[in-house]
């Protein structure tokens, strides 16, 4: 089977998780896409080394995401309900556009405290 992709704008990239003795490492990054009316949030996992990767990602960026689904059965034990998850394991990304303007100056070496810099030298009255 295929993998198949999501296009979005990187709203959220959370810290590595580390689970287990053997190490897992998983990362979540949170896609917004523009529906109408609406605003759809697609959480993507990306696993192992995966999770590396994400550091080249800014909130603001629009990415392609290639994903698969992932799903998984889960029992307490032989008398509780027996309930399902599903996750879409994100195995590799493009990006399609750079972030917004907040991180563009920063890319470029320039410092926002420049401003209040020259600001202190203006007589402020307070």
């Amino acid at each position: 089977m295929s993998d198949s992709s999501v296009r979005g704008v990187v709203h959220l990239i959370e810290e590595t998780k580390t689970f287990g003795q053997k190490g897992f490492r998983k990362r979540l990054v949170v896609l917004e896409q523009q529906k109408g009316t609406f605003t759809n949030f697609i959480p993507l996992e990306f696993v192992k080394d995966g999770c590396d990767a994400v550091d080249d990602l800014s909130l603001g960026d629009e990415i392609e995401v290639s994903y698969r689904l992932s799903g998984r059965r889960w029992q307490r034990d032989a008398a509780s309900e027996v309930k399902f998850f599903l996750s879409a394991e994100a195995t590799s990304f493009r990006r399609l556009s750079g972030g917004d303007d907040s991180t563009a100056g920063r890319s470029k070496g320039i410092d926002p405290n420049d401003a209040f810099a020259e600001a202190a030298d203006d007589d402020v009255p307070f």
